[in-house]
């Protein structure tokens, strides 16, 4: 019998599917867009997969996706979308080898983590559907981890907000600048 705190950690190697699409303005030739990702796939380097009149689907690259029982939530929220997906992350080829420019740094299923990529501005971050058995892989994963936390309302502290407040800043101080200065401590010039 294995406990809650086993298996902390889940790994599959996933392979990304960018699609190629010719550009719609004279500055972009092309338009790479993540559309899909295949559980278990083989290594492989943008290998052409299917080619449809001007589109070109290309395997650009396996990675490893991984699960972490500390973003389960992340994991749940990308379950719980209109249509469930995982996000595909790529940025800027230092190599030079890829035709697109572009090289699948990461396959995350956490939506939180998705958004940390796109801060950067520097990466795609796309959303794609996620396949069944994948979504089930994922579901088992943070159904064995995750733990809904009860609301708990929170009360107001006692506090009387209506209490007298004679003076505010420092009394010590008794510069004519001082703007926090209580009232009863300016020296009134004395009458002879």
């Amino acid at each position: 019998m294995s406990s809650r705190t086993d298996h902390w950690k889940r790994a599959l190697q996933v392979g990304a599917v960018v699609r190629q699409s010719p550009g719609i303005t004279q500055w972009a030739r092309y338009i790479w867009k993540p559309v899909a990702v295949i559980p278990g796939a083989p290594e492989a380097f943008w290998k052409e997969l299917i080619r449809e009149g001007d589109d070109v689907d290309y395997h650009a690259g396996t990675v490893t996706m991984e699960l972490f029982r500390a973003d389960v939530e992340g994991y749940l929220v990308s379950l719980n979308m209109a249509v469930p997906s995982v996000w595909i992350v790529m940025d800027k080829d230092q190599t030079g080898r890829s035709p697109s420019g572009w090289a699948v740094s990461s396959i995350t299923a956490s939506a939180h983590e998705a958004l940390d990529a796109q801060d950067s501005g520097e990466s795609i971050v796309e959303p794609v559907p996620i396949p069944e058995s994948l979504a089930a892989w994922i579901k088992e994963f943070v159904d064995m981890h995750y733990i809904e936390e009860p609301f708990k309302k929170r009360r107001r502290d006692s506090v009387q907000v209506d209490g007298i407040e004679d003076a505010k800043g420092d009394p010590r101080i008794r510069q004519e600048s001082d703007v926090f200065r209580a009232p009863a401590n300016i020296k009134k010039p004395r009458i002879q």
